[in-house]
């Protein structure tokens, strides 16, 4: 018999026999056959009850009571099915959006609403109109291509114009506005209308969460100038200062984007660095913009807090994932309501983290933290997982769909796709390099050792701290990158993670310093490749991207044997002179033919369109990484093909790494992006065995999982079959949802990429031709191919797993 489940709005207090209740508070009471749950506010189990008449339960209605698990309760009246899975009934004023955002119609039109102004003290009505100045819009809002920003309501008119003001149109300085793409224009007035509270009445924070390349910081400047200089009451600035908090690197690119756009005759921005202290921004009055680092920020925070800012923006505000942290807790110290967060990826981790940044932005809009786990983070969780019930899979997905309406009001997300159009054409590839004997001998000895084999019997699979396989997984992709690497290892480890029988096959003398290039199948063809660049176009440059600064030692090794130029950026590089190397490189008179970049100290936020070539070297368990690393140099001023490399060492962890990567697992998609980081991740004994495995006798392992019936031609892809299957946990395999909310991308988007195997003749790359005896496979994505083919690129699009 199918049991019908009804929900009730509910008081509750402690069971008594007095006759006047002390109520305790309100809770949600689910009733299911002859069974019931209590649930507070917070969706915290608080009661159970069982053998109930069926009947009393579903005749339940206002006014009853009931004594559930020592406590009573009262009926205050009945839940929908709709509210309770989507969680509204546990929301309580705060977490309420009858705001809608404006339909984009309207955003570029001034709106005439009337207002009718607030008696003063004693019922005294205000001045009249014409007693009043007449103010007018600082620019003109019906010359053409004016973008003129959206004019109060009435309810905003009433909480922030007490003195009764005239509304005055707010439009943006045409010197800014000329510069402005469609998408941009639609983001400077959603910005405007979050710092003002038009779109949560109350609330002025937001995340504008925009992919890498659409112009984040132009919309801030924007926004900026013109709460600097206007407002809708009055015609009176909204702002007088305003704070820019961002990485150490990105503080002098943060001043010269507003010298850019607005020169120094119309702005003063103050950057705090060793020479321009905070204390001394108070005595420059010109100045009304700050722009300081995460890092002197918490050395000044006691200062900060004596200023007053009309407004705080936080860049790669993806930092702020943990408000534990120190820097969050400086931040949230500031007593500035508008809080702006920039970043191109929102959240890489897990849903808390995703609290954390919209708790920051507008705190309290989810409610707290255990209320916000209990309502939204479980039953997620719970929905995703492939033993839940039907019911825990629509209510995880009927929460999911809620979280992402209530923080999509004040989030903004457009993917590279937009401007696609405006960008040269990117050419991009991932390349599987065939391994050398000698990586081969070494992959098979390190794969029988006794670390592995605990790692594959159970022993451990948890911590970093706590087991040895992620010190294996780190062996086997410097062992990747080349033996060198593994070589130094060995040398400096003195536990017994690796076994003496490895040294043995490195040849007689091997060292460092006498390595080959031979060694390694990445490295030889990552110097023909080189070598093709150099020879085809002497004026085209290249960006060498990895994750280690070992491997970057031995690339610069490598540069200097074969007489390349090169400049040099990681963490050692000091903040000051990051700024100026990229400027310096990005300028056509550079003498630099390769720029070598640490993907974790400049592959955010930095602008390297000087080369038209990028090559990324290894691989990071987090996408996210990886595409702002290859993102460098496809951007905004770029005017020539965009060429981007990506090495993959064939039958390794390489791939496997790279087929999760182009999966989708657990939480990926489901209301924003998320990664596990490599220290943080857990596996389990089966996907450790699918780790240590490697494929030597194979051409390309991810095309062989993709079933692909091409002839590997670079022609006509294969195809999928569409089955009904249910979930799996083979690397590339998928549960396609019914849902609209964004997905990343599967392993279907692979099969329009064009495949090409070591057989044919050319891969149509000039570049890669010079390589193609050292290369197994190739998969290759051009960003402008017909609308048949132009799919978006597994390495393009942020959608992350959330567990490996």
């Amino acid at each position: 018999m199918l049991c019908i489940l009804r929900y009730f709005s509910v008081m509750w207090c402690k069971a008594s026999s007095r006759k006047h209740k002390r109520w305790e508070g309100d809770a949600v009471l689910v009733a299911r056959g002859r069974t019931v749950v209590l649930k507070d506010m917070e969706g915290k189990d608080i009661g159970r009850g069982s053998g109930y008449k069926a009947s009393e339960l579903q005749s339940l209605s206002e006014g009853q009571t009931l004594a559930v698990g020592g406590k009573q309760i009262e009926v205050m009246g009945v839940i929908s099915d709709e509210d309770y899975t989507k969680g509204r009934c546990f929301q309580d004023a705060v977490v309420e959006t009858s705001v809608q955002a404006p339909s984009t119609a309207s955003l570029y039109r001034p709106v005439s609403r009337g207002f009718t102004k607030p008696a003063l003290k004693g019922g005294a009505v205000m001045d009249s109109e014409a007693e009043k100045p007449i103010c007018k819009p600082r620019h003109d809002p019906k010359a053409s291509g004016a973008l003129v920003m959206p004019r109060p309501t009435t309810d905003h008119q009433w909480h922030y114009n007490k003195s009764g003001a005239p509304v005055v149109d707010v439009v943006v300085d045409p010197h800014l506005t000329n510069h402005l793409r469609p998408h941009q224009r639609e983001g400077v007035v959603f910005l405007y209308e979050c710092l003002m509270g038009m779109r949560l009445v109350g609330r002025c924070g937001a995340i504008l969460a925009d992919e890498m390349g659409l112009g984040k910081t132009l919309q801030c400047v924007c926004v900026l100038w013109t709460l600097l200089r206007q407002g809708p009451y009055g015609g009176r600035p909204v702002l007088k200062r305003a704070l820019v908090v961002c990485p150490g690197s990105l503080v002098k690119n943060w001043a010269a984007e507003f010298n850019k756009w607005l020169g120094r005759e119309r702005i003063c921005v103050y950057t705090v660095d060793q020479d321009h202290r905070v204390d001394d921004f108070a005595s420059t009055p010109l100045c009304s913009v700050m722009v300081i680092s995460y890092e002197m920020l918490l050395r000044s925070v006691e200062r900060l807090k004596e200023l007053d800012f009309g407004v705080l923006i936080c860049d790669e505000g993806h930092r702020l994932k943990n408000s534990s942290i120190k820097t969050a807790s400086a931040l949230t110290a500031l007593s500035c309501q508008r809080r702006l967060i920039l970043t191109g990826t929102p959240v890489q981790n897990d849903l808390q983290e995703f609290y954390s940044i919209i708790e920051f932005v507008n705190p309290g809009i989810l409610g707290t933290s255990v209320a916000y786990r209990k309502i939204f983070e479980e039953p997620i969780l719970r929905s995703r997982q492939p033993t839940c019930s039907e019911d825990e899979r629509c209510i995880g997905e009927e929460r999911a769909a809620e979280l992402f309406r209530l923080t999509g009001v004040f989030t903004l997300r457009r993917t590279q796709e937009i401007i696609n159009q405006y960008l040269s054409e990117r050419i991009e590839w991932t390349v599987f390099c065939k391994p050398t004997e000698l990586q081969v001998r070494l992959y098979e000895l390190l794969l029988a050792t006794r670390p592995v084999k605990s790692c594959l019997s159970g022993a451990s699979t948890h911590s970093y701290t706590h087991s040895p396989h992620l010190a294996c997984i780190l062996a086997l992709k410097k062992l990747c990158n080349h033996p060198a690497l593994l070589y130094n290892t060995l040398k400096e480890k003195s536990d017994d993670l690796y076994e003496e029988g490895i040294m043995e096959l490195f040849p007689e003398g091997y060292a460092t310093g006498a390595f080959s290039t031979e060694d390694s199948g990445k490295l030889v063809v990552l110097t023909e490749l080189l070598a093709a660049i150099k020879n085809v176009n002497h004026t085209d440059r290249v960006v060498l991207v990895s994750n280690y600064t070992q491997t970057l030692d031995l690339l610069q090794d490598v540069c200097d044997h074969l007489g390349y130029t090169w400049c040099r950026l990681d963490g050692q590089t000091p903040v000051a002179q990051r700024q100026r190397l990229v400027d310096s490189f990005n300028s056509p008179h550079s003498s630099s033919f390769l720029m070598l970049l640490s993907s974790k100290a400049g592959g955010v936020g930095l602008n390297l369109i000087g080369a038209s070539h990028l090559v990324l070297y290894d691989i990071d368990w987090n996408p996210a990484n990886d595409i702002q690393a290859m993102a460098r140099v496809w951007r905004d001023g770029q005017k020539k093909t965009v060429h981007i490399y990506r090495f993959l060492t064939t039958g390794s962890i390489e791939e496997k790494i790279y087929q999760r990567q182009v999966s989708k697992q657990g939480l990926s998609g489901t209301v924003v992006d998320m990664t596990k980081k490599a220290e943080h991740i857990s596996f389990s004994v089966e996907e450790l065995r699918d780790l240590f495995c490697f494929e030597t006798n194979t051409s390309c392992l991810t095309h062989d999982l993709l079933d692909c019936r091409c002839s590997g031609d670079g022609g006509t892809p294969g195809f999928v079959e569409v089955r009904e299957e249910p979930r799996r946990t083979c690397q590339l395999g998928r549960h396609m949802d019914n849902t609209t909310l964004p997905q990343r991308v599967s392993m279907s988007e692979l099969m329009h990429w064009r495949h090409f195997s070591a057989a044919v003749p050319s891969y149509g790359d000039v570049y890669l031709d010079q390589a193609g005896n050292h290369i197994t496979f190739a998969f290759q994505s051009t960003s402008k191919l017909p609308s048949t083919q132009n799919k978006p690129s597994p390495l393009c699009i942020i959608r992350s797993t959330a567990s490996f």
